[in-house]
C-alpha cells in the first residue's frame, strides 16, 4: 500500500471524512510531506469504497450536497496490516541510516 493511501484510511480511523477534510487531515497528520490533490484523493477514495474499505453516505449542507467516508472493518483490518508493513520499513530506513559512513 501506498504511504498516500496509507495515510488515508490513517485519518479515516478516527471519525467520517468528506474528501476535502481528508486531503487536510493526511497534509496535517504529515507535516506536509503528503499534499493529496482532490484529483489524487477521489479515485483513491472510489478504490477503496469498491474494494470494501470504506462505505460512504451522502449529507446536504448548506444546500449543497457532500459524500461522507467511513473505514469499514475491512478497511480498519488493512490499516493495521500496513501500518505493520510501513513500521518496518521505518526501521530498515533507520538501520541503513545508521550503518552509513
Amino acid at each position: 500500500m501506498s504511504l498516500s493511501k496509507f495515510f488515508v484510511l490513517c485519518v479515516l480511523q478516527r471519525d467520517e471524512l468528506h474528501g476535502y477534510e481528508i486531503a487536510k487531515q493526511v497534509e496535517t497528520c504529515t507535516k506536509g510531506s503528503c499534499s493529496p490533490t482532490q484529483g489524487a484523493i477521489y479515485p483513491v477514495l472510489k478504490e477503496f469504497e469498491q474494494g470494501g474499505y470504506l462505505t460512504s453516505r451522502t449529507e446536504l449542507v448548506n444546500g449543497r450536497q457532500r459524500k461522507l467516508y467511513a473505514v469499514t472493518d475491512k478497511g480498519r483490518r488493512a490499516f493495521r496490516q500496513a501500518a505493520s508493513a510501513w513500521q518496518e520499513v521505518g526501521e530498515r530506513v533507520k538501520e541503513v541510516i545508521n550503518e552509513s559512513p
